[in-house]
């Protein structure tokens, strides 16, 4: 590789906010924050919101709009005959 124009490739610490889960991957994501792993190495730390382990579609636990209090159901009935008025004989 060309010297110089390549960012720096590392092992970076990911956590997940909302619950502390961590991983570890390689990356070139720029940060300030370093934490101490368990096993004594000191990584860049990048927090995040949301990672799969807490994501609605990942865990399990994403609801169906068709499922939330008939919602859906109630829309359709109050506009369904607006597009059938225009009729002409």
């Amino acid at each position: 590789m060309k010297e110089g124009i390549h960012p720096n490739y590392r092992e970076v610490c990911f956590v997940d906010l909302s619950n502390g889960f961590k991983f570890v991957t390689r990356s070139t994501v720029q940060t300030k924050e370093t934490v101490k792993m368990d096993d004594g190495r000191e990584l860049p730390l990048v927090k995040l919101e949301t990672t799969s382990e807490t994501h609605p579609f990942y865990t399990g636990t994403q609801k169906s709009i068709d499922n939330l209090g008939g919602r859906v159901e109630k829309f359709r009935n109050k506009f369904a005959r607006v597009g059938l008025a225009k009729k002409s004989a």
